[in-house]
């Protein structure tokens, strides 16, 4: 019987990045295997977060920041830590259990080329939640997938959401880091396009199902809201143009910026205040990006992004 059939969690490192997370993590964390490492990263909670790991599971390692560093840093900083095979990037929301590893790690060891695998991913009421997708710059070129069934098998994907995914370290090594210029947003997009590029494949795994809150990571505000629309615009123009230069991403900028005003000014009019303040994010995050004001308060000054990057 091999180290995976008899425990999968001894070949694992569990990293989670939490921010606000108190509502949700001890239910993260009781799904998890003794034998696992978990490494926790706690983003400037205020609500307790760190002390309730530490309660709920003292052989947590716990890491806390005193500002936010964002997902993308605050997961390299996870993944500096870990000591085994694979690292298990499970946001605070989600719930791992033993059979959901198990058949990850299963993939894993029958697909040696994968850098990447993730779940079924379902919501709290048990409905499917598409966790992969073609890569980012197609998308609206498909239909919406409201609808969508799981596949029935493994399939290799362009992209897997972040929400879960078993990542084999020594590819991590191979790959490098998350893009730290990048705050919240697209940077499980950004780093899945670079598996790509160093020849790894990324592969969705439906038999290993995972439940995730959507959402609860984070305490919902108003000023939630604002940060999560300002920097999906943001990251959005980033990638455009990291991976197809400036003009293409002026190209989608300078319209964003004349959209998003206008869906302002008119959702002000018509008294839908929650759409105006998503549509003024929305404009501020695009403005903030031309201006080149970083999206990380830890980088001093935004970074043009290289460009041209081909993908294969």
């Amino acid at each position: 019987m091999t180290v995976s059939q008899k425990d999968p969690w001894q070949r694992v490192s569990v990293v989670t990045v939490t921010h606000h997370s108190g509502a949700v993590i001890e239910a993260c964390l009781a799904g998890i295997g003794g034998n696992a490492e978990i490494i926790v990263i706690d983003n400037a909670s205020d609500d307790g977060t760190p002390e309730m790991v530490r309660r709920l599971a003292p052989a947590v390692s716990v890491h806390e920041n005193r500002i936010g560093v964002g997902y993308g840093a605050g997961a390299n900083l996870g993944l500096a830590k870990v000591t085994r095979e694979f690292a298990l990037l499970a946001n605070p929301d989600s719930r791992v259990d033993t059979e959901a590893l198990a058949a990850l790690i299963g993939a894993a060891d029958a697909y040696p080329d994968a850098a990447l695998l993730a779940p079924r991913v379902l919501d709290d009421t048990g409905t499917y939640e598409p966790a992969h997708d073609v890569i980012l710059f197609n998308r609206r070129l498909l239909p919406a997938r409201d609808s969508e069934r799981p596949p029935d098998g493994p399939v290799c994907a362009d992209y897997l959401s972040g929400a879960v995914v078993l990542l084999r370290m020594a590819s991590y090594r191979a790959i490098g880091p998350f893009d730290e210029a990048i705050f919240l947003y697209y940077e499980d997009d950004d780093f899945c396009m670079r598996i790509r590029q160093a020849g790894f494949s990324a592969i969705l795994v439906p038999d290993a199902r995972v439940f995730h809150g959507g959402g609860g990571s984070v305490r919902p505000s108003a000023a939630y809201r604002w940060e999560k629309h300002w920097h999906m615009a943001w990251s959005r123009l980033y990638l455009e143009q990291k991976y197809h230069g400036r003009t293409a991403c002026a190209a989608i900028a300078w319209p964003s910026l004349l959209r998003f005003a206008g869906k302002t000014f008119g959702n002000l009019v018509t008294l839908r205040r929650a759409k105006a303040w998503r549509d003024l994010a929305r404009l501020f995050g695009t403005a903030g990006y031309l201006l080149r004001i970083p999206a990380s308060r830890t980088v001093r000054r935004a970074r043009p992004p290289r460009t041209g990057i081909a993908l294969r």
